[in-house]
Protein backbone atom coordinates (compact mmCIF):
# COMPACT_ATOMS: atom_id res chain seq x y z
CA UNK A 1 0.00 0.00 0.00
CA UNK A 2 1.13 3.55 -0.68
CA UNK A 3 1.89 4.54 2.90
CA UNK A 4 3.15 1.24 4.32
CA UNK A 5 5.59 1.98 7.14
CA UNK A 6 4.90 5.73 7.24
CA UNK A 7 3.88 7.53 10.41
CA UNK A 8 1.66 10.60 10.06
CA UNK A 9 1.09 13.16 12.82
CA UNK A 10 -2.36 14.74 13.10
CA UNK A 11 -1.75 17.89 15.15
CA UNK A 12 -4.81 19.49 16.75
CA UNK A 13 -5.84 21.45 19.82
CA UNK A 14 -7.81 19.66 22.52
CA UNK A 15 -10.91 21.64 21.66
CA UNK A 16 -12.73 22.66 18.52
CA UNK A 17 -11.35 20.53 15.69
CA UNK A 18 -13.73 20.08 12.76
CA UNK A 19 -14.58 16.39 13.03
CA UNK A 20 -14.78 15.44 9.37
CA UNK A 21 -11.48 17.23 8.65
CA UNK A 22 -9.86 14.94 11.19
CA UNK A 23 -11.66 11.67 10.53
CA UNK A 24 -11.65 11.64 6.72
CA UNK A 25 -7.89 12.28 6.26
CA UNK A 26 -7.22 9.88 9.15
CA UNK A 27 -9.22 7.18 7.37
CA UNK A 28 -7.39 7.90 4.10
CA UNK A 29 -3.98 7.52 5.76
CA UNK A 30 -5.05 4.38 7.61
CA UNK A 31 -6.55 2.74 4.53
CA UNK A 32 -3.38 3.50 2.55
CA UNK A 33 -1.36 1.54 5.11
CA UNK A 34 -0.04 4.49 7.10
CA UNK A 35 0.13 4.82 10.86
CA UNK A 36 -1.71 7.97 12.02
CA UNK A 37 -1.13 9.42 15.48
CA UNK A 38 -3.16 12.10 17.25
CA UNK A 39 -1.03 14.82 18.86
CA UNK A 40 -2.41 17.64 21.01
CA UNK A 41 -1.16 20.10 23.63
CA UNK A 42 -2.71 18.22 26.56
CA UNK A 43 -3.27 14.58 27.47
CA UNK A 44 -6.74 13.10 27.50
CA UNK A 45 -9.14 13.72 24.64
CA UNK A 46 -9.77 16.01 21.72
CA UNK A 47 -13.27 17.44 21.35
CA UNK A 48 -14.48 17.49 17.75
CA UNK A 49 -17.26 19.64 16.38
CA UNK A 50 -19.61 19.45 13.42
CA UNK A 51 -19.61 23.14 12.66
CA UNK A 52 -21.03 24.54 15.94
CA UNK A 53 -22.38 21.27 17.33
CA UNK A 54 -20.33 19.02 19.59
CA UNK A 55 -19.25 15.81 17.93
CA UNK A 56 -17.10 12.87 18.97
CA UNK A 57 -14.18 12.81 21.34
CA UNK A 58 -10.84 11.26 20.37
CA UNK A 59 -8.09 9.95 22.62
CA UNK A 60 -4.77 11.80 22.37
CA UNK A 61 -1.87 9.50 21.48
CA UNK A 62 0.90 11.89 22.48
CA UNK A 63 1.27 15.46 23.68
CA UNK A 64 3.21 18.06 21.74
CA UNK A 65 5.79 18.15 24.54
CA UNK A 66 6.35 14.40 24.13
CA UNK A 67 6.28 14.27 20.33
CA UNK A 68 9.50 14.24 18.33
CA UNK A 69 9.03 15.58 14.80
CA UNK A 70 11.87 13.37 13.65
CA UNK A 71 9.73 10.28 14.25
CA UNK A 72 7.09 11.29 11.69
CA UNK A 73 7.05 11.20 7.92
CA UNK A 74 4.32 13.83 7.41
CA UNK A 75 1.82 16.01 9.28
CA UNK A 76 -1.85 16.88 8.80
CA UNK A 77 -3.36 20.11 10.18
CA UNK A 78 -7.17 19.85 10.24
CA UNK A 79 -9.39 22.91 10.53
CA UNK A 80 -11.98 24.19 12.90
CA UNK A 81 -11.86 27.84 13.99
CA UNK A 82 -11.25 27.20 17.70
CA UNK A 83 -8.78 24.40 16.92
CA UNK A 84 -6.61 26.42 14.58
CA UNK A 85 -6.83 29.65 16.58
CA UNK A 86 -5.69 27.81 19.73
CA UNK A 87 -2.99 25.79 18.00
CA UNK A 88 -1.25 28.81 16.50
CA UNK A 89 -0.77 30.25 20.00
CA UNK A 90 0.98 27.11 21.25
CA UNK A 91 4.70 27.38 20.60
CA UNK A 92 5.29 23.60 20.71
CA UNK A 93 2.77 23.19 17.87
CA UNK A 94 4.38 25.90 15.77
CA UNK A 95 7.81 24.43 16.46
CA UNK A 96 6.69 20.90 15.59
CA UNK A 97 5.33 21.98 12.21
CA UNK A 98 8.44 24.07 11.55
CA UNK A 99 10.64 21.05 12.24
CA UNK A 100 8.61 18.87 9.88
CA UNK A 101 8.98 21.55 7.22
CA UNK A 102 12.72 22.01 7.83
CA UNK A 103 13.22 18.27 7.40
CA UNK A 104 11.60 18.47 3.95
CA UNK A 105 8.60 16.37 4.93
CA UNK A 106 5.11 16.98 3.50
CA UNK A 107 2.35 18.92 5.23
CA UNK A 108 -1.39 18.55 4.55
CA UNK A 109 -3.53 21.47 5.71
CA UNK A 110 -7.22 22.20 5.30
CA UNK A 111 -9.60 25.04 6.09
CA UNK A 112 -8.48 27.16 9.09
CA UNK A 113 -5.47 24.88 9.69
CA UNK A 114 -3.30 27.23 7.65
CA UNK A 115 -3.17 29.66 10.58
CA UNK A 116 -0.41 27.51 12.10
CA UNK A 117 1.60 27.78 8.88
CA UNK A 118 1.16 31.56 8.95
CA UNK A 119 2.35 31.69 12.56
CA UNK A 120 5.39 29.60 11.65
CA UNK A 121 6.16 31.91 8.69
CA UNK A 122 5.95 29.02 6.24
CA UNK A 123 3.57 30.42 3.61
CA UNK A 124 5.93 33.10 2.29
CA UNK A 125 6.41 32.60 -1.45
CA UNK A 126 4.03 29.62 -1.49
CA UNK A 127 0.77 29.11 -3.33
CA UNK A 128 -1.85 27.91 -0.87
CA UNK A 129 -5.57 27.76 -0.29
CA UNK A 130 -7.70 27.78 2.86
CA UNK A 131 -11.06 28.80 4.22
CA UNK A 132 -11.67 32.17 2.47
CA UNK A 133 -11.49 34.23 5.68
CA UNK A 134 -7.76 33.38 5.97
CA UNK A 135 -6.95 34.94 2.60
CA UNK A 136 -5.80 38.28 4.02
CA UNK A 137 -3.70 36.60 6.73
CA UNK A 138 -2.00 34.39 4.16
CA UNK A 139 -1.36 37.24 1.75
CA UNK A 140 -0.04 39.47 4.54
CA UNK A 141 2.35 36.64 5.44
CA UNK A 142 3.68 36.59 1.88
CA UNK A 143 1.65 33.69 0.51
CA UNK A 144 -0.21 33.49 -2.80
CA UNK A 145 -3.80 32.56 -1.88
CA UNK A 146 -5.85 30.77 -4.56
CA UNK A 147 -9.45 29.57 -4.62
CA UNK A 148 -9.10 25.90 -5.65
CA UNK A 149 -10.23 22.63 -4.05
CA UNK A 150 -6.69 21.36 -3.65
CA UNK A 151 -3.33 23.06 -4.19
CA UNK A 152 0.07 21.36 -4.18
CA UNK A 153 3.15 23.55 -3.79
CA UNK A 154 6.33 21.77 -2.83
CA UNK A 155 5.82 20.13 0.56
CA UNK A 156 2.34 21.59 1.04
CA UNK A 157 -1.05 20.16 0.12
CA UNK A 158 -3.89 22.55 1.00
CA UNK A 159 -7.66 22.60 0.64
CA UNK A 160 -10.44 25.07 1.51
CA UNK A 161 -13.23 23.24 3.31
CA UNK A 162 -15.00 19.95 4.02
CA UNK A 163 -16.47 19.87 0.51
CA UNK A 164 -12.90 19.47 -0.77
CA UNK A 165 -12.07 16.45 1.37
CA UNK A 166 -12.24 13.84 -1.39
CA UNK A 167 -9.60 15.67 -3.41
CA UNK A 168 -7.60 16.56 -0.31
CA UNK A 169 -7.48 13.01 1.01
CA UNK A 170 -6.42 11.42 -2.26
CA UNK A 171 -3.77 14.09 -2.80
CA UNK A 172 -2.20 13.85 0.66
CA UNK A 173 -1.89 10.09 0.29
CA UNK A 174 -0.18 10.56 -3.06
CA UNK A 175 2.11 13.30 -1.72
CA UNK A 176 2.93 11.52 1.54
CA UNK A 177 3.88 8.41 -0.42
CA UNK A 178 6.62 10.37 -2.19
CA UNK A 179 8.47 11.61 0.91
CA UNK A 180 9.50 10.72 4.43
CA UNK A 181 11.53 7.94 5.91
CA UNK A 182 9.98 4.50 5.77
CA UNK A 183 9.65 3.00 9.24
CA UNK A 184 9.70 -0.69 9.97
CA UNK A 185 6.40 -2.36 10.73
CA UNK A 186 7.80 -3.46 14.10
CA UNK A 187 8.18 0.19 15.14
CA UNK A 188 4.54 1.05 14.52
CA UNK A 189 1.65 0.78 16.91
CA UNK A 190 -1.21 -1.11 15.34
CA UNK A 191 -4.32 1.03 14.87
CA UNK A 192 -7.59 0.21 13.23
CA UNK A 193 -10.62 2.27 12.36
CA UNK A 194 -12.28 0.92 15.50
CA UNK A 195 -9.78 2.86 17.63
CA UNK A 196 -11.50 6.11 16.72
CA UNK A 197 -15.22 6.83 16.70
CA UNK A 198 -16.66 7.74 13.30
CA UNK A 199 -13.38 7.01 11.50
Amino acid sequence: MELDGKKVAFVVANEGVEEVELTEPWRAVLHAGGSPELIAPERGTVQAFNHLDRGSQFVVDRTLDDADAGEYDAVVLPGGVANADTLRTRQPAVQFVSQIHSAGKPVGVICHGAWTLVEADLVRGRQITSWPSLRTDIENAGGDWVDEEVVVDGQFVSSRKPDDLEAFCSTIVERFAQDGTTRSADAQESKTAADYPSV
